[in-house]
């Protein structure tokens, strides 16, 4: 199971860092990310990690967003800074074994 956390209401040029907590073994192995879906749009992936480290960015948030992990918890991070409007949107975690999984999700709201 995925468990994401940390958004909220915030202010355009502000940050939030979202969590996302895995239950069960296995997690170093796995390929991780981000993705979000804005009102009446299309899910769209925002940022993914490997195994190994490696990253990747929607274009979109390339330099204001960075994705880590941390296998020793379990647990997958989004550092948003420098939000705009345009960042609201339903985040959810997910991870790939076979199969994707994914976390419930987290509204993450850029208003002033």
């Amino acid at each position: 199971q995925l468990q994401a956390s940390g958004g909220g209401l915030v202010q355009p040029g502000g940050s939030l860092r979202l969590s996302c907590a895995a239950s069960g073994s296995g997690f170093s192995i796995l390929t991780v990310g981000w993705y979000r879906q804005p009102p009446g749009k299309q899910r769209e992936l925002v940022a993914r990690i490997s195994s190994g480290g490696s990253t990747n960015y929607a274009d979109s948030v390339k330099g204001r967003f960075t994705i880590s992990r941390d296998n020793a918890k379990n647990t997958l991070y989004l550092q948003m800074n420098s939000l705009k409007p345009e960042d609201t949107a339903v985040y959810y975690c997910f991870a790939v074994s076979g199969n994707v999984f994914w976390g419930q999700g987290t509204l993450v709201t850029v208003s002033s």
